[in-house]
């Protein structure tokens, strides 16, 4: 791959400039690799995702032309992103990966993927909500295709709520106000969590606020950084208020003392994504029936908005040969029903597709009486149709969420501020993309 080309993806992310085709980031002709009666084809697949093994074995059942081999591999962040970059520098990555929209543009901008965009036509792309294409279309060209969405939900205690007369909030304003309700009617008991060990939860209140940390400028071939814009500087002013009255717990996310309090009623409510029902179901299954969800509380009452909180898809490798079996799999897999139903029949996962034809399977696959019956599916739609269709993720998220983890850390452990850690995000950002040798704005 030439250095120009990968410095151009560099700062084109997310941009509608078209790239110059390169075939030596592409796969080789895999016209004899699209699998047929003469010629079957094998595709390997790395993924992390449960219920990943039961999809392959349906698609393997039903199909005799393609077959996949699966290798379950850990989770992107407990070591699945390196085993990938290595097995990609190696030469010896499988054709089809799982990885989630933050670290998409990271390994575009390293040349490890190869570009789809001549197999998802028009008519695909109009299968899938339009603001996964958008986190998928990097410098124009289609990089993968997508899986899930993940818009941000409020899961509450609906019988704590209900028998202290709180109302869940739909405003940040009413967010506050009950959170001092709960606290007053429990003083133990806190309405949520601020997770402090994951970057992504703020991120994402950040953009459902509408910041855009990440922008690329076509004219000027430069990244404009920007994680203390007004956005984002509301809404870290706002949490340190949260956590400074201290209405919310501060425990770290899936940690003993988070689980611990859930079990233990003293804290009764969640913001998590519409994969966490799922999650917080199997946590706390002898709480089934006291569990209810809304939309997540917005900024003004008239403008119900999302941002995400992880969400996936799957890319075929550089090196890759057997582009279009792996792009049919992939394919299949978010917009089959029987991909649906394996999926989320072996696992209690509750990921909204990002087809949306595909939701009437999921609502139909997903047990919701953990939630009383709720339809979870309905509202997980609405919150997906109002993710903000403008974040881009930028071509270093491990240095940014890096930074700005240490600096959670210390927020809730009162030597440091929100704002300033924010800041510290910032200029980390900043100083690693001036590193790689790429232009950078710095609008602060």
């Amino acid at each position: 791959m030439s250095r120009s080309w990968s410095r151009s993806v560099h700062a084109l992310v997310g941009a509608a400039t078209a790239l110059a085709v390169v075939t030596a980031c592409g796969g080789a002709d895999d016209s004899r690799a699209r699998g047929t009666a003469d010629d079957p084809v094998t595709v390997s697949f790395w993924a992390w995702t449960r219920g990943s093994q039961e999809v392959v074995d349906a698609f393997n059942a039903t199909h005799d032309t393609i077959q996949v081999e699966f290798e379950e591999i850990p989770s992107g962040g407990l070591g699945g992103y390196p085993k990938i970059a290595n097995a990609v520098k190696a030469g010896i990555a499988p054709d089809l990966l799982s990885i989630e929209y933050p670290q998409l543009s990271a390994f575009v901008s390293q040349g490890s993927l190869q570009d789809l965009s001549g197999y998802l036509t028009e008519d695909i792309k109009k299968k899938f909500l339009p603001q996964t294409i958008e986190m998928t279309t990097l410098g124009g060209r289609n990089w993968a295709v997508p899986f899930d969405a993940a818009p941000q939900i409020f899961y509450y205690r609906k019988d704590f709520f209900t028998e202290h007369g709180i109302t869940p909030p739909t405003t940040w304003d009413g967010f506050r106000e009950a959170a001092g309700q709960v606290r007053k009617a429990s003083p133990k008991t806190r309405i949520a969590t601020f997770f402090p060990d994951d970057p992504t939860f703020f991120q994402a209140m950040a953009w459902q606020a509408g910041a855009q940390w990440f922008r690329a400028d076509a004219g000027t071939d430069a990244w404009r950084i920007h994680t203390t814009d007004p956005a984002s500087a509301r809404t870290a002013a706002y949490w340190q208020g949260l956590i400074d009255d201290k209405l919310v717990s501060t425990a770290s996310s899936f940690s003993p003392e988070w689980t611990g309090s859930l079990k233990q009623g003293t804290t009764v409510g969640y913001l998590g994504a519409s994969w966490g029902a799922g999650v917080l179901a199997g946590i706390v299954p002898e709480q089934k029936g006291k569990w209810a969800a809304v939309r997540l509380p917005s900024w003004e009452a008239d403008r119900p908005a999302s941002g995400m909180i992880g969400g996936s898809t799957f890319a075929v490798s550089k090196g890759s040969t057997k582009t279009a079996a792996a792009v049919e799999f992939a394919l299949w897999m978010s917009t089959h029903e029987d991909a649906i139903n394996a999926r989320i029949g072996a696992s209690t996962s509750s990921a909204l597709p990002a087809s949306p034809t595909m939701v009437p399977i999921a609502r139909k696959a997903f047990d919701t009486s953990f939630y009383g019956g709720q339809d979870l599916y309905g509202l997980f739609e609405e919150a997906g149709a109002s993710i903000g269709p403008d974040w881009v993720w930028g071509p270093s998220p491990g240095a940014t969420n890096s930074a700005l983890g240490d600096a959670l850390g210390e927020v809730v452990g009162g030597a440091s501020t929100l704002p300033k850690a924010i800041r510290r995000a910032h200029d980390a950002t900043v100083a690693d993309l001036r590193k790689r040798g790429l232009k950078v704005e710095d609008p602060s």
